[in-house]
């Protein structure tokens, strides 16, 4: 897997991790996060989420189990572009 998507990927996974755990703690935070995750993930990163990157908050039940997937390690060169740019924050 190229280095930069690795990295990409690893901070993507570090930044759901934390806030999973912080909505598990807090439940208007978790609130916030279901209904406008771009506008939490911007105030509690500091960052910029693109516009044309789709972000869904899904959250399971005792009926329902959401399994995520990661994106495919294959990176196309406007995603590593932005990545390398530090414009991307999430995979």
């Amino acid at each position: 897997m190229n280095p930069l998507a690795q990295t990409a990927m690893t901070a993507a996974e570090d930044m759901r991790r934390q806030l999973t755990a912080k909505a598990v703690e807090d439940m208007e935070f978790r609130q916030q996060l279901v209904a406008d995750p771009k506008a939490v993930i911007e105030q509690e990163f500091g960052i910029s989420v693109p516009d044309d990157l789709n972000v869904q908050v899904h959250e399971s039940s005792e009926e329902t189990l959401h399994l995520a997937l990661p994106a495919s390690p294959e990176l196309s060169e406007k995603q590593l572009d932005q990545i390398a740019a530090g414009l991307s924050c999430c995979l």
